[in-house]
């Protein structure tokens, strides 16, 4: 089991089998280095953290040579280490800390995305970012002094642009594989599901169709928790999962509570029953979720006849 922490100059790197770290520089120089140690070991398991750009190279090295790796929360291994006592942190303990988490845990192992794949990942993270930008300029503009309105229009114009041009960008991306077209046309079938939802399901929700409801709902952050102790029943909760995708799948749930028939009539069954709305809302999530997973997994487009069937079908 092998471990490493990363960091913009360093990696930290402890095995679970042995005492000793190891310590290379963040450069394409120490990583070939960093990666023939590793491979040398034969690992069951290589994990690392979510730690944005400062991983991808070693992630991507790694991944070239067909080892094992796998990415994970910083927040659910931070966790660990306060449960085991440890609360101190240094990039050394992290690494050590990682090493006993993959060592205890076993977080499963899933193919990392490729090149493309990241590429396409880091255009809508890019798009997100511009957008925010444009909505404060626009807020701005509400209020803004003729002196300043002409650069703050200028400023809106190119974001628009801007974000314009990435969604071609990523159009032709999806359309340069015919599977992923494929699924981008099955998506798009479900009412309540546009462009931008079924880019954003494509890219960051690539398990969709290959786990089952249970997992997919956990994955996204939609599947209820529940807070229970002895005799009292507390409220179930949904947390965790990736945030930015629930938020578009959010939107996604609103707009089919109005245009999904199936959404729709779910929706109206829960108020009807006395779900609060923000309750019935997080449940069509969930609803619209597992048909859109069954259906991928299937391959079957929109039928309103079916999607109950294979919904309950998808295991």
């Amino acid at each position: 089991m092998y471990r490493s922490d990363i960091a913009r100059d360093v990696l930290d790197i402890a095995v679970s089998s042995l005492s000793e770290e190891r310590q290379f520089n963040n450069d394409g120089k120490d990583i070939t280095g960093a990666v023939h140690s590793i491979a040398g070991l034969k690992p069951d398991r290589i994990i690392l953290e979510s730690t944005g750009t400062y991983g991808r190279s070693l992630a991507a090295a790694l991944q070239s040579r067909c080892l094992p790796v796998i990415i994970v929360n910083p927040r659910q291994v931070r966790d660990f280490a306060r449960e085991t006592g440890v609360l101190a942190k240094t990039d050394r303990i992290d690494a050590r800390i990682l090493a006993l988490f993959g060592l205890q845990i076993k977080p499963e192992v899933r193919p990392l995305p490729n090149k493309q794949a990241r590429d396409m990942k880091g255009l809508l993270t890019r798009r997100r970012q511009l957008i925010e930008m444009l909505s404060s300029e626009r807020n701005r503009l509400l209020q803004a002094d003729e002196a300043v309105r002409l650069g703050i229009e200028t400023h809106s114009n190119w974001l628009e642009n801007a974000i314009a041009a990435i969604n071609e960008t990523l159009y032709c991306q999806i359309s340069s594989s015919s599977l992923r077209k494929e699924k981008d046309n099955l998506l798009k079938s479900v009412p309540g599901i546009g462009n931008i939802v079924a880019t954003t399901l494509l890219i960051e929700l690539s398990e969709l169709g290959q786990i089952n409801r249970r997992k997919i709902a956990a994955l996204v952050g939609v599947a209820p928790l529940n807070r229970d102790s002895g005799t009292m029943r507390g409220k179930r909760i949904v947390q965790g999962g990736r945030a930015k995708l629930r938020a578009v799948l959010y939107m996604a749930a609103l707009v089919a509570t109005k245009y999904n028939p199936v959404i729709a009539a779910f929706y109206r069954r829960l108020l009807a029953a006395g779900k609060i709305k923000k309750a019935a809302l997080v449940a069509c999530m969930r609803k619209l979720l597992t048909i859109i997973n069954a259906m991928m997994c299937t391959m079957t487009s929109w039928n309103p006849e079916l999607t109950n069937y294979i919904a309950a079908e998808a295991k």
